[in-house]
């Protein structure tokens, strides 16, 4: 997603280390590896093993320029030194791959398993979550990470029917959303925000991307770029938190800030996107999976 947009924001040139820490299918990679031929360098990580496979694939043709990695990206830390990269990108949410995977079970379009994990043999997946966890916290979880409005109606009707029969596959769950909340020819299918909900907590990544951009800051070098193209509104609040803070040209202790309580220090970053970057109409056209994608960069001034 935005892939020309990244690349012209991130300014590869020869020699220069980069990182992709979603790699994905290595569209990205690729972009940033040809940009800085001949001889630049790339770190890529994810946590899908499915994807590290893909990109190992797609960048066979830069052999000895890049590294990959099965891992989130908070890790960057323990595969790089501080400070050694020029920039790095993060493409945020779920692939396209994931998505059209059908046994993976992120989508509802094709009947799989209900699964969601981006690592399939790491930690609870979408089921565990929707048989187990109760009505309360799967109401907080739907209206929080999903903006979901009819998430305690949604909730109430989940915890009825796993007593009769655990859910098992994304149909059977998209078919009781459905029939509590009617579609009536709306354009967005009604269990769209509960999946996106069930994919966020099962995979943890509103947490892991609060991790992720600590873990990305320390490996740039001053003056290094930070790309985060998000999807949603909670990825776009934890971008946004991240770079506001370190935007000041103070700090505080705590949570609150107190202005008298604030210590002076020079500014550690620099917006260089004021406002986010959105897909071009013929990106749109070639790909309506980006309509929701925006892109946002910040320069390390200092550490």
């Amino acid at each position: 997603m935005l892939l020309a947009e990244v690349v012209a924001v991130l300014q590869p040139r020869a020699g220069g280390r980069y990182v992709d820490a979603t790699v994905g299918g290595g569209g990205h990679a690729a972009a940033l590896l040809e940009a800085s031929a001949p001889s630049g360098w790339l770190f890529g990580c994810d946590r899908d093993p499915a994807a590290i496979a893909a990109a190992a694939e797609r960048l066979a043709g830069f052999a000895g320029r890049f590294e990959l990695r099965l891992g989130a990206f908070e890790r960057l830390g323990e595969w790089l030194a501080p400070g050694s990269c020029e920039g790095v990108v993060a493409d945020l949410g779920v692939s396209s791959h994931q998505i059209d995977t059908a046994e993976r079970g992120f989508s509802f379009v094709n009947d799989g398993p209900l699964d969601m994990r981006m690592n399939p043999q790491v930690g609870r997946t979408a089921a565990d979550w929707v048989n187990e966890t109760p009505a309360e916290e799967l109401a907080r979880l739907f209206a929080e990470l999903g903006d979901e409005r009819h998430a305690r109606r949604i909730a109430r009707a989940i915890a009825e029917d796993r007593e009769r029969s655990p859910f098992t596959t994304t149909r059977q769950l998209a078919g009781l959303i459905e029939r509590v909340v009617p579609r009536r020819g709306a354009a967005v299918h009604p269990a769209t925000r509960v999946f996106q909900a069930l994919r966020m907590v099962v995979n943890d990544e509103l947490g892991a991307l609060e991790r992720g951009l600590e873990a990305a800051w320390r490996v740039l070098r001053c003056g290094g770029r930070l790309a985060c193209v998000t999807f949603h509104s909670g990825e776009v609040r934890v971008v946004r938190r991240f770079g506001r803070v370190r935007a000041r040209d103070y700090e505080v202790a705590g949570e609150v800030d107190v202005p008298e309580l604030r210590r002076l220090r020079p500014a550690q970053l620099n917006w260089v996107t004021r406002r986010a970057v959105v897909p071009t109409d013929e990106e749109l056209a070639a790909n309506p999976r980006a309509r929701s994608a925006q892109l946002r960069v910040m320069e390390k001034l200092a550490d």
